[in-house]
């Protein structure tokens, strides 16, 4: 089951009009706030954003690659905190993937916009355009933004071909 949904799930950058209900973004930040984290630091925070006009402002965090996410019914923003885990950055991937796992086994889709150590056009970090969006504070670090809604298509499943068996090593390189 679980190797099912991992084939199944593909970035879906493209979304229905229609809004997540509470119950299904309930079972987004369960999964995350769920996640495994080094010492059970739980060094993540997470700003869940479905209002158009903050959504569009997020899109323009970066010149490539977000811009997507102004037509998104949901955002969430994936922060950390460095002085609570040294491996925050891993800590909060762990999160985002369990959300992106359950968004897939609810029948939605996700993807994942990098802002960690992205510029912007102008040459300033896409972290700072973000947390100058969501009013984050100075101590926490962006990871990245999840894009969630209902899938206006549907993607092929990945096949076995794609499957890079030659970077499997068993022992020793």
């Amino acid at each position: 089951m679980m190797l099912e949904l991992i084939r199944k799930r593909r970035s879906c950058r493209k979304f229905t009009e229609e809004k997540l209900t509470q119950e299904e973004i309930d079972q987004l930040l369960k999964s995350a706030l769920w996640s495994p984290t080094s010492k059970n630091n739980r060094p993540w925070e997470f700003v869940v954003v479905d209002n158009p006009d903050t959504l569009e402002a997020l899109s323009q965090c970066k010149p490539h690659g977000a811009a997507f996410l102004a037509n998104a019914p949901l955002g969430v923003v994936v922060l950390g905190d460095p002085g609570k885990s040294d491996v925050w950055v891993e800590d909060c991937s762990i999160a985002s993937i369990m959300m992106q796992m359950t968004a897939e086994s609810l029948g939605l889709g996700s993807t994942w916009i990098q802002v960690r150590l992205r510029l912007d056009e102008e040459g300033n970090t896409a972290q700072e355009n973000v947390k100058t969006t969501i009013n984050a504070p100075d101590e926490l670090e962006v990871l990245g933004i999840l894009a969630f809604g209902h899938k206006a298509k549907e993607r092929e499943p990945y096949s076995e071909d794609v499957l890079l068996w030659d970077r499997v090593h068993f022992g020793k390189m």
